[in-house]
């Protein structure tokens, strides 16, 4: 039998809390952990600067702090988003962070170095990105579903070049451009003894090969 937990039922500034910390910017992601070290990405208001943050999980201590990207003009975006809001995903030794079309990086955990990064994958989001990364085998998976342009897109993990790179299939040239965007976060499911990558886009869901981008 699992022992009884002992859990607060109460928290405020003083009570029930370890530490805190305050992040600069605005930034909808949620945080990732792994060997003792919490990551979040952020970014100005305005979009101007886009970067990430470290700190140690036990004492809240800033561990890494860098900024990634700055864009002298930023596209607008929907004042209940923010420009940092696809969330990073984390494996020994890597994390990778991702701001949608402004770029995609990955980092060393324990120096904080860039090893690589991307900016060079359009889409208009049109209120700002949403769609977050996710690793499978050697691969970083994510989505770009905008107005102009709608395709699926997978990085190899250790160099950032592209694997394979797959539009959407779905005619959306009579929807309204709102209408052809989507946010949703891509995963991997077994099917049949199979792998599957699950990717919702605009008005469909899709299945394709992970390794290969092949629609199924």
């Amino acid at each position: 039998h699992a022992h009884p937990a002992d859990v607060p039922v109460r928290w405020n500034e003083k009570e029930n809390v370890r530490w805190k910390v305050s992040i600069p910017g605005t930034a909808w992601s949620s945080p990732v952990v792994w060997d003792g070290q919490v990551w979040v990405t952020t970014a100005s208001a305005k979009g101007h600067m886009m970067g990430v943050v470290a700190v140690d999980v036990a004492t809240g201590k800033k561990i890494h702090e860098r900024l990634l990207i700055e864009n002298e003009k930023p596209a607008e975006k929907n004042p209940l988003n923010s420009y940092a809001s696809p969330t990073p995903v984390i494996e020994e030794g890597r994390v990778y962070v991702h701001f949608g079309s402004y770029g995609t990086a990955c980092l060393d955990t324990r120096t904080g170095k860039t090893l690589w990064e991307r900016s060079d994958l359009p889409c208009d989001h049109a209120t700002g990105p949403g769609s977050s990364p996710i690793l499978h085998g050697d691969l970083l998976i994510f989505h770009m579903d905008g107005c102009d342009m709608q395709y699926v897109v997978a990085l190899d993990k250790k160099t950032g070049k592209t694997r394979w790179k797959t539009d959407r299939t779905i005619d959306l040239s009579k929807q309204a451009p709102d209408m052809r965007r989507a946010f949703s976060t891509p995963i991997v499911i077994d099917v049949g003894g199979a792998p599957r990558l699950i990717s919702t886009g605009s008005q469909a869901t899709y299945a394709y090969e992970p390794a290969t981008g092949k629609e199924v």
